[in-house]
């Protein structure tokens, strides 16, 4: 069992869709999430449990990468 219980603008990795993503809402029994560098909403429907350092790690990275070619992530 899960007890865990994100709050706003947490960054939390949703164990369904094996995503991690920013919590910005909660509609019903679901949590909104948003990409962390923007994108998308979408609606987690598995449980939620805090990113891990190296996953947090992982989307900074990422965000990087993607600014040095001049996008978004």
């Amino acid at each position: 069992m899960n007890d865990y219980t994100p709050t706003i603008d947490d960054l939390v990795f949703d164990e369904a869709t094996t995503r991690v993503g920013r919590v910005v809402d909660r509609v019903g029994p679901y949590w909104q999430l948003k990409p962390p560098g923007g994108g998308r909403e979408w609606d987690a429907h598995g449980p939620l449990r805090p990113a891990t350092p190296a996953e947090r790690l992982s989307c900074g990275v990422a965000l990087a990468n993607a600014r040095s070619r001049g996008g978004r992530h």
